[in-house]
Order: structure tokens, then sequence, then C-alpha cells
């Protein structure tokens, strides 16, 4: 499948994506400060690369453990039928966990991810997002923490992709087609 030609606009640096992440880690931590162990749960694909920075930042015992979902293809809009292509490795029933996920968009993806692990009867579990997209929500969801609110545009970079394409840009590009 050939995909349109298109530039990318740096839309949020790294540095910026950087010095959020640090008052994130500061807050995850606050919230967390009495937990034994804090299962971080990444989304694949596209939260690598913020997962990967975060736990660096987190002063707590963490456990890394990643699910895949996908309401996207190659494509650039939701689907809205959610699969979970790959599940959790550990359990999660009476532990910490926070859901990690690159890009909160319609909303589908998170909410149908917190529900199958809710299921699971953590202790608890809270959210963070990069990016948000609140304009985009049909699902009334929110994440716990949220690094960037951002406008209804197309990004990659960061661990984002375009049909596998740009995840790493070290910022958050928006797609512009020419």
């Amino acid at each position: 499948m050939s995909h349109p030609p298109y530039a990318i606009d740096e839309l949020i640096s790294a540095k910026s994506i950087a010095a959020r992440i640090e008052v994130l880690a500061r807050e995850i931590h606050d919230r967390f400060a009495d937990t034994d162990k804090l299962v971080v749960v990444g989304l694949l694909r596209g939260s690598f690369v913020f997962i990967a920075d975060l736990v660096r930042e987190l002063d707590l015992p963490v456990e890394v453990d990643f699910l895949e979902a996908s309401s996207y293809g190659d494509g650039m809009e939701s689907s809205r039928e959610v699969r979970i292509l790959k599940d959790l490795r550990g359990e999660i029933g009476g532990r910490d966990v926070l859901v990690v996920e690159d890009i909160v968009d319609t909303g589908f993806t998170l909410s149908h991810v917190l529900s199958l692990l809710k299921s699971r009867s953590p202790a608890r579990i809270e959210t963070i997002a990069l990016l948000d997209k609140p304009t985009r929500r049909e699902v009334d969801i929110k994440a716990t923490w949220t690094g960037f609110e951002i406008p209804d545009e197309f990004v990659v970079g960061y661990g984002i992709d375009y049909a596998q394409r740009n995840r790493n840009l070290p910022y958050i590009g928006k797609v512009r087609f020419t």
C-alpha cells in the first residue's frame, strides 16, 4: 500500500517532552509512594519510547509489562474496533498498575483496555497518556495524567507511527500531506 507524500512539522520538541516527563514522574511517585511494586503496562507499539523514558524517571520499584491493542491498522482513523494482539505476561490482581498510552484520541482503545484490566482486580489502576486529543473523544474517558493536549492533527514521532514509519523521531511532529 503506497501512502501520499507528506512532510513533518515539529509540534512538541524533544526537550519539552523530557521536561514534562520529569514533572509527570514526580506526580506518579507521589500517588504511588506507598507501593511495594508498580506494574507499568505499556500499550504497544506507540508507547514504547514514552514508557522507557518514564520508567527511568520513576523513583519507585517498577515492573514493566506490555499489552498490544489495535484500532488503527495502517490507517489514520480509528476503526473503533479494539483488538488485543498481545496480552500481559504477568498477573495484576491485587497489584498497583499504571497504564501508559501514547495518545488518547476517540478513547475506544483506552476504555477497552481499562475495562479488561479492571476485570483482573488490580489494587489500584491509573493511566497516563503522552498526548490527548479531547476534540476527537467519542468515549467519556480521560487519562489520570496527560503529557500534552494537542489539536486534531495527525502526529508521528517519539514512538508514534504512520504506517510503521517515523517512530524514531525524537520529537512529536505534525504530518502535513504535500
